[in-house]
């Protein structure tokens, strides 16, 4: 009897196992699931996703939360390379590392062969980020250059945006000082001028001229063409005065299109404050530049294109394939193209060469819009050098 009632009991029990077995695996993977899902909801989104949904706020106009989210980015940044920073840290402190001194090469071999997996992603993280030949084989310039990484230019930017657009220019400033000093961490090539003409932009709104003429000639200084010491610039301007600007668009090209403003309001800057002869060479600049980004525009229409006359130019333009037509005008209005050229044969009066200035005044006055035409006319009959006035069309176009 008991050896009987032993079989079934083992029996049962046999049976039940199994059940209560998968029953205790569906518990543990509910419980797993539901644990990964609660830490990854938890888990902060990463700084560049924040960057980007604050950016979508300030383009609604959505200010407030557009700050929160460049500030948590920023905060998120600085805590992710803090923690890479302090991984290295933790290796480079040990005693038989410290015993290899600067050496980068022999930290990295000892971190392989340790399996010190955390210090490994930092350097990956660095090497992502800068050359490793730029760490010059020294651990210090490694450290250094990864807690250099904690910094957040294009937050920095984006807060200087948000109170820009709430009209607090004193902190925009200084946020886009601050994003500027960081600018070599940002790989877009263009983001340092971006920030030098916001900072100019501001200044103008505020009347710094002294402010504003800074920043635009230190955006200028990324050009080799545009030099102190240069020889060239002068001998440019003087074909401009003596053979007029047909023969000079023959001559000459530059294709620096992200400079084409900062030469635009310095040399409206120079005419406003009567240095004549400045303002000739940025305003000649200027409308040289403009003339460059059109040749090019109608080469990709016609590749044998050649330019002879600003007269062939224009109708060029205006004969050209609808779509480009709309986007040359749109760039010649943008870019304030017969206003340049208006104040570019005031310049020239204003600095002695009255010829030059008469043969942009024709031109204007038998090709040019209504409103910069008739102002033409009126030079050709009594030359002044009259004070700086935009279309309401332009107006906002960053003009002092």
């Amino acid at each position: 009897m008991r050896m009987m009632l032993t079989r079934r009991l083992r029996k049962s029990f046999l049976n039940c196992r199994p059940r209560r077995s998968f029953a205790s695996v569906c518990f543990v993977l509910c419980f797993l699931c539901f644990a990964a899902v609660s830490g990854f909801a938890q888990s902060p989104e990463p700084f560049w996703l924040k960057l980007e949904q604050g950016k979508r706020f300030f383009r609604e106009g959505r200010y407030g939360e557009a700050l929160q989210c460049f500030e948590d980015a920023r905060r998120e940044r600085e805590n992710k390379y803090m923690g890479l920073e302090r991984d290295l840290i933790a290796v480079l402190s040990l005693r038989e590392v410290r015993r290899l001194g600067d050496d980068l090469g022999l930290v990295e071999t000892y971190i392989q062969k340790e399996f010190r997996t955390a210090a490994a992603a930092a350097l990956n993280e660095l090497y992502y980020k800068f050359p490793r030949a730029a760490m010059q084989n020294s651990a210090k310039k490694a450290l250094e250059s990864l807690g250099s990484l904690k910094k957040y230019p294009e937050a920095e930017y984006w807060i200087g945006e948000v109170y820009r657009s709430e009209g607090e220019y004193g902190i925009a400033l200084a946020q886009y000082q601050k994003a500027y000093d960081q600018k070599e961490l940002v790989e877009e090539s263009g983001f340092g001028l971006d920030i030098l003409y916001r900072m100019a932009d501001i200044s103008a709104l505020r009347r710094d001229d002294l402010e504003m003429e800074k920043n635009l000639n230190e955006i200028l200084k990324t050009d080799d063409s545009w030099n102190e010491e240069n020889l060239g610039r002068s001998m440019m301007v003087n074909s401009a005065a003596n053979n007029g600007l047909d023969r000079f668009l023959v001559l000459y090209r530059n294709d620096r299109a992200e400079l084409e403003k900062a030469h635009r309001l310095l040399g409206l800057y120079y005419y406003r404050s009567n240095r004549q002869n400045r303002a000739v060479e940025h305003l000649l600049f200027s409308f040289l530049i403009q003339n460059t980004v059109i040749i090019e525009a109608l080469k990709k229409q016609r590749y044998d294109y050649r330019f002879t006359t600003l007269e062939t130019l224009l109708r060029d333009i205006a004969e050209s394939r609808r779509d480009l037509r709309r986007e040359l005008e749109q760039y010649m209005t943008s870019s304030g193209y017969y206003m340049v050229l208006y104040y570019l044969g005031n310049a020239f009066y204003g600095d002695g060469r009255s010829a030059a200035a008469r043969g942009i005044w024709s031109f204007l006055a038998n090709r040019g819009p209504l409103e910069w035409s008739g102002r033409a006319g009126s030079q050709l009959s009594r030359p002044v050098l009259d004070g700086i006035t935009v279309p309401a069309r332009d107006v906002g176009q960053g003009y002092p």
